[in-house]
């Protein structure tokens, strides 16, 4: 409020700042003066004294232990003699734009996984639809598997062939009767925050959105998908004038009642 210092939302917690009145401000500081060095040096000690330190073989081990004497569904967790270790995840698909897959290709079989084939290779024809909403697929990934890798693998599985950075996969926590989410980043590795997490999805799931990064490239789309854009706010806008007509009916409706009862009294 009185230096008008300006960080991320993010940032708040570790910025610390000596601001004093603002008389006192302008008279002992000069114009040449800045926060920045200081500030920048506050930020940066805390994220490293934050950054907590690898766990080894034995701390895994032991989480992995903790975490399968919770599972309830067979879906445990595997330790390698490398040190890595293996297990599931659910992912849960949020997308509210359609998608474009290959026109007239078959579903994949198991042979095409095993033997790795793509499909949506196979002809350059394509078309549009909705995944259904809230679907969940479940994913088998190792410790090494990355937030970019469980994408890529989800969007071959459906044989989607946007392009991933179209896509954005973010952890779901609920606290104090909140829903909340939090972007991954693709670098992130999802089977150990499942490992931390427990198997419990209520208290942390994995979901698929679009990847909301601001402002709209809309080159990056085809004509097919832009035409569904159109297509999707001309029905949104009608759902809306619909919704503005229904609730003004009502409240006319109403309003002639009280009339109606009102002329019915004396005085």
């Amino acid at each position: 409020a009185d230096c008008r210092y300006t960080c991320h939302q993010e940032c708040r917690s570790l910025i610390q700042l000596d601001c004093r009145r603002p008389g006192q401000w302008q008279s002992q500081l000069s114009p040449e003066s800045t926060l920045l060095p200081a500030c920048s040096q506050n930020v940066t000690q805390t994220v490293e004294e934050e950054q907590p330190e690898p766990p080894t073989v034995q701390e895994i081990k032991q989480r992995i232990e903790k975490y399968n004497a919770k599972v309830t569904n067979c879906l445990l967790m595997k330790l390698n003699d490398d040190g890595t270790y293996t297990g599931f995840i659910k992912v849960h698909l949020k997308l509210r734009r359609p998608v474009t897959v290959p026109a007239g290709i078959r579903p994949q079989s198991i042979y095409d996984a095993l033997k790795e084939v793509n499909l949506a290779e196979m002809t350059d024809k394509r078309t549009s639809f909705y995944l259904p909403l809230d679907a969940i697929k479940q994913l088998h990934i190792s410790s090494t598997t990355t937030v970019s890798e469980v994408i890529q693998g989800l969007l071959k599985k459906f044989m989607v062939v946007d392009n991933p950075q179209k896509f954005a996969l973010f952890k779901e926590m609920r606290k104090d009767g909140q829903v909340l989410f939090q972007k991954l980043p693709l670098t992130e590795y999802p089977l150990y925050l499942r490992l931390l997490a427990g198997p419990d999805t209520d208290v942390l799931s994995f979901v698929l959105k679009e990847n909301e990064t601001g402002e709209v490239e809309w080159d990056a789309f085809s004509i097919p998908e832009l035409q569904n854009f159109l297509m999707i706010l001309d029905k949104e806008e009608k759902d809306k004038i619909q919704q503005v007509h229904r609730k003004y009916e009502r409240f006319k409706q109403r309003l002639q009642q009280t009339l109606k009862e009102a002329r019915g009294k004396p005085g």
